[in-house]
């Protein structure tokens, strides 16, 4: 098993392919040059020493320690087993509404990447608690399994997007259900919470239903509200540039706003809480709040031991070859010209 810590140094390895064609145009060129002002037999007579294979092997010694120098800067990382560690924890389950909706900017930068960046906040003052993560708008998507790995969670948290989910609108008892009867396991006495992140805007009237049939298996529900009663349009942007908004069926620009009554209703449900998603401080101090008060579970969690990184390896290969570089002449080597290998004395 092994990961890459730093892949976006990995482009730099274009630029090997784009210098070893830079050598050949350079060697096509000086033989081209050549032809001009003289004969190449002659030439190779006045210049016995000079080695044919020297250049390339220079060549070749160079690329190959910048090739070790950038995997260095990617940081390659293994592990060499996995382990079965004891934790104690809860579970929880983070439900992210990437409907359009969550497009609207009435918030900086917008509904979805401020939703993005509480859960990712969220998941940094956690301990050993496992936790999944599930896409809804219309329909909900399992985005990522119940894991401890919380790196491998932040990085799927950023994949998120309205286009995951092809059937539009908001459906918060789709999610509900998906993580009730799906994500947690009803044997488990683990304690269990769901942390639903939304607009609030459900274009369905089953989620206090939902709610209560998720209580009754023992799971909690915290809401977070993104947006503003006062609400805002949804652009639509192509390569970053807005070029107009969201309209309706009579060609009006739809305006979306926070429906916190809605989410508020949700979590009172499972005895749980509502809190304002546009103060991340107050969403961090509230989830603080409730994971204190949950009791802590033991349970088995399995994790990859002993993995390290791996830079160090590569860093001194290629120092090696850069240094060897510094010794290698484009003369021939006495021993080599001795055996007379290209027939050339």
């Amino acid at each position: 098993m092994y990961e890459l810590e730093e892949k976006g140094y990995l482009y730099l390895l274009f630029v090997i392919p784009i210098l070893a064609l830079l050598f050949l145009y350079v060697q096509y060129w000086k033989q081209k040059k050549q032809r001009e002002f003289g004969d190449l037999e002659l030439i190779k007579k006045l210049s016995p020493e000079k080695s044919i294979f020297k250049p390339i092997l220079k060549i070749g010694v160079v690329l190959l320690g910048m090739t070790f120098l950038i995997i260095a800067l990617v940081n390659p990382k293994m592990g060499t087993k996995m382990e079965k560690v004891k934790r104690q924890g809860i579970d929880i389950v983070f439900a992210i509404d990437v409907s359009k909706s969550m497009l609207a900017e009435d918030v900086a930068p917008n509904r979805l990447e401020k939703s993005k960046q509480i859960v990712s906040q969220l998941i940094n003052q956690l301990g050993s608690d496992r936790i999944g993560i599930i896409a809804y708008s219309g329909s909900a998507f399992p985005v990522l399994p119940m894991t401890s790995d919380y790196g491998v969670a932040k990085m799927f948290l950023q994949t998120m997007n309205p286009g995951m989910i092809s059937s539009q609108g908001t459906s918060i008892d789709q999610a509900i259900d998906l993580a009730a009867n799906n994500f947690f396991d009803k044997k488990d006495k683990t304690n269990k919470l769901l942390v639903i992140i939304s607009d609030g805007e459900d274009h369905s009237d089953n989620a206090e239903n939902a709610a209560e049939d998720a209580q009754k298996l023992g799971l909690k529900i915290v809401t977070v509200g993104v947006g503003t009663e006062k609400g805002g349009p949804i652009p639509l942007k192509r390569n970053g540039i807005v070029e107009s908004y969201q309209k309706d069926n009579e060609n009006q620009v739809v305006i979306t706003k926070r429906n916190a009554a809605v989410l508020s209703a949700i979590a009172k449900s499972t005895k749980g809480g509502y809190v304002d998603g546009n103060s991340t401080k107050a969403v961090l101090d509230y989830v603080k709040k409730v994971l204190d008060n949950t009791q802590k579970t033991e349970f088995e969690g399995t994790m990859m031991a002993d993995f390290k990184s791996q830079f160090q390896w590569f860093l001194g290969f290629s120092f090696f070859l850069l240094f060897l570089d510094v010794f290698l002449t484009e003369r021939k080597t006495k021993w080599v010209r001795k055996m007379n290998l290209f027939n050339e004395s």
